[in-house]
């Protein structure tokens, strides 16, 4: 292994170290755009309400908020009540000594308090802004109100999530929120080196819930615009690979397959016992048939090996 290995150093600076980041949001999308900076040495100074904090704080687990123990680590944070006349200096004075402010406030509320990206840059010109929101900070859709179960189900995701049989699936975690927190801290890295290398100046990152989901949906769009059909909900099935489910084994436990390859398909059919499976077009390089036809057990899942699981599972190992 080439390079130089280098010991856990728990009290070792991030490559983040000097990076000041404001967080005014609440919930998941914004902590979850902080977090990242946080784990990676940035300075975050959390701006909560007085005697409420974060909404977030309010997620328990048999009384004990881990949402917030696990979005809001390696944080710091403050109380500051914007009701009073000296609030919007105080948090300018913060503004001018920062690299980062993240927000997620309704559209327009931002410049309600005299807080706007213009006031902001004046006070700090390189100042990079996230603004999340539903449905972002202009458009016919700006002010109604966003949030991520609203977006998981508008982007499609849940109408394309569970069983063809059955209603739409919205996620059990906030998905939108966690992939827009991924997105958004991207973008702050992109934006801070057009700032460090390119000369480039503060920026204002538009961050609606809906367009990061949207976007790792992949060529669900495309394929509507291709095929003029709405994608069958299909459970744990593919329409690209075959065989790909979860598969209820005889101790009543559960076992995820999938061949995502032609090679895996083929080792997994030699494994248990049905070669001739290769050459099924079914389960070829290009699957013909419906998702559900493709993957189903019937013809052969009874062959499957009898020996001990571990066996079962070296024997389909690659060799080396």
């Amino acid at each position: 292994m080439s390079g130089v290995e280098k010991a856990w150093e728990p009290e070792a600076p991030g490559a983040l170290d000097g990076v000041r980041v404001l967080d005014l949001s609440r919930l998941v999308a914004g902590n979850a755009v902080t977090h990242v900076l946080a784990d990676h040495g940035a300075e975050v100074i959390k701006i909560e309400k007085p005697g409420v904090g974060d909404d977030l704080r309010n997620w328990k687990t048999e009384g004990v908020s881990t949402h917030w123990k696990v979005y809001c680590r390696n944080k710091k944070s403050v109380t500051l009540d914007f009701r009073h006349p000296r609030a919007i200096e105080l948090m300018l004075d913060l503004v001018a000594t920062s690299r980062v402010l993240v927000e997620n406030f309704k559209p327009g509320t931002l410049e309600a308090m005299g807080l706007g990206p213009d006031i902001l840059h004046a006070r700090n010109p390189d100042l990079i802004v996230v603004r999340i929101s539903g449905w972002g900070q202009d458009g016919m859709w700006a002010h109604k109100p966003g949030f991520g179960s609203l977006v998981e189900a508008m982007s499609g995701f849940a109408a394309m999530n569970g069983f063809g049989d059955r209603a739409p699936v919205l996620p059990p975690l906030a998905l939108a929120d966690m992939i827009a927190g991924l997105y958004g801290a991207f973008s702050v890295m992109v934006a801070i080196r057009e700032i460090e290398l390119k000369g480039g100046r503060g920026q204002v990152i538009d961050l609606p819930l809906i367009d990061p989901i949207h976007s790792v949906l992949g060529p669900i769009v495309a394929n509507y615009d291709l095929t003029g059909k709405v994608p069958e909900r299909l459970g744990s099935l593919s329409n690209q690979t075959a065989p790909r489910n979860v598969y209820r084994c005889r101790d009543g436990k559960y076992v995820a397959l999938s061949g995502s390859m032609q090679t895996m398909a083929e080792r997994l059919f030699r494994t248990i016992g049905r070669p001739e499976l290769i050459d099924d077009p079914r389960f070829g390089p290009t699957p013909t048939g419906s998702a559900t036809t493709m993957n189903s057990t019937r013809s052969w899942r009874s062959t499957w090996p009898s020996g001990p699981r571990r066996s079962v599972w070296r024997s389909s190992r690659r060799p080396g």
